[in-house]
């Protein structure tokens, strides 16, 4: 999967999180939150090596992600979108008072859900775009995360192999797709081409046909009876 790692917290309190993957991202994943600068509602992005960190603050809460660096931006900021929406909408101003990991037996399989769903339909990104509900996001720097955390704490992570093959296996799906149809376009086109030249030969071979059947002896007998009788009385 493209999005590894997601948490919803208040501050520092973790209230729902889900990992695709083995390590440390937790950890590190807290430490940003803890260093986070006293913002009502703003977007940041941090980067490390290989991954991005997307945090969303809306509500008095914070929403984050880890992605892939090459998974761009808009489409990690959509899905943090989706789960603002999702879990407002399921607790509300609950999340102010709950305590930690309150929603996470119910949540974390709505942050694992819209994670594969946001990593892997081509469709997410469209719909979200379609809807309006990712703001402007182009004009956000992203800030290498070594200017919040301490030397040495270096993201270490295990990816799983089974989320790993699944993305793999996802483009595969799709390039198989597209070789299909292409095979399916060109078949079609030959089945055209082969009909048309058949449906020639065809016309050509019943206007000889009919052109010889107009000057068979057995016709001349029938279209000029009374002359052949006559002459075969002579």
């Amino acid at each position: 999967m493209a999005i590894l790692y997601a948490v919803v917290a208040r501050g520092t309190v973790v209230l729902a999180e889900f990992s695709a993957v083995t390590g440390n991202t937790g950890a590190v994943a807290r430490r940003i939150l803890e260093k986070l600068p006293e913002e009502a509602d703003s977007r940041l992005c941090f980067s490390q090596d290989r991954y991005i960190f997307h945090i969303l603050r809306s509500d008095g809460l914070s929403f984050l992600c880890m992605a892939n660096d090459t998974f761009g931006r808009r489409i990690p900021f959509s899905y943090l979108e989706d789960i603002h929406m999702r879990f407002m909408k399921n607790y509300g101003r609950v999340a102010h008072h709950a305590p930690a990991y309150a929603m996470n037996d119910d949540f974390s399989r709505v942050l694992h859900q819209q994670m594969e769903f946001f990593s892997s339909n081509p469709s997410a990104d469209t719909l979200n775009r379609v809807r309006g509900e990712v703001g402007e996001i182009r004009t956000i720097m992203v800030e290498n995360i070594e200017k919040i955390l301490e030397r040495g704490d270096r993201i270490e992570l295990l990816v799983d192999k089974t989320a790993t093959m699944q993305d793999g296996a996802f483009h595969f799906k799709k390039q198989s797709k597209r070789l299909r149809r292409a095979l399916w376009m060109k078949n079609a086109k030959l089945l055209i081409f082969e009909a048309s030249i058949l449906g020639i030969w065809f016309d050509i071979v019943k206007g000889f046909i009919f052109s010889s059947c107009r000057t068979h002896p057995f016709n001349l007998l029938f279209n000029h009876p009374m002359h052949l009788l006559h002459r075969i009385s002579c």
